[in-house]
């Protein structure tokens, strides 16, 4: 049986603006390019793969991020010439409040330290979920290139 990884691949326009929004927002780092190269083009150069199909730019900073302590997936933010152009029908949740069993106030306050801190990165508040009775509190948020992500 062969062991299973997960990446996670953004597409997007400006991967080294994605990769330091992405990098605060996660805790992640920016990963540096494997073996010694001085850059990802360097590597992927080395590894074959043709100067054609690396658009201007690519790989000359760092384009993934990686969890410090490894226990997250790889994220890469794959460069495409096309923009966004709909909803995305996946998105990560970013969950900080510390669960059900911690009072909503105490939710509400983590969540919004932590919008206050991504707004402060690039990101824009789409709307808030905190219908009354319901015991939650929930915001929805766009990152800098408009994928749309929540923090719970």
């Amino acid at each position: 049986m062969t062991t299973l990884t997960l990446q996670l691949t953004i597409d997007c326009a400006e991967p080294r603006r994605m990769v330091a929004f992405w990098s605060e927002a996660l805790g992640y780092v920016p990963e540096p390019p494997p073996g010694g190269h001085a850059t990802w083009r360097e590597y992927w150069a080395d590894m074959g793969v043709p100067a054609e199909e690396l658009l201007p730019g690519v790989g000359e900073t760092p384009e993934s991020i990686v969890d410090p302590e490894g226990q997250g997936p790889r994220v890469w933010f794959q460069q495409v010439p096309e923009a966004k152009a709909t909803k995305n029908r996946l998105h990560l949740d970013l969950k900080v409040g510390g669960g059900r069993d911690v009072p909503v106030a105490v939710r509400t306050e983590r969540v919004t330290a932590t919008v206050d801190r991504l707004k402060e990165a690039g990101a824009t508040v789409l709307r808030i979920m905190d219908e009354p009775g319901m015991e939650y509190y929930a915001v929805v948020l766009q990152d800098p290139e408009g994928n749309e992500f929540c923090v719970v």
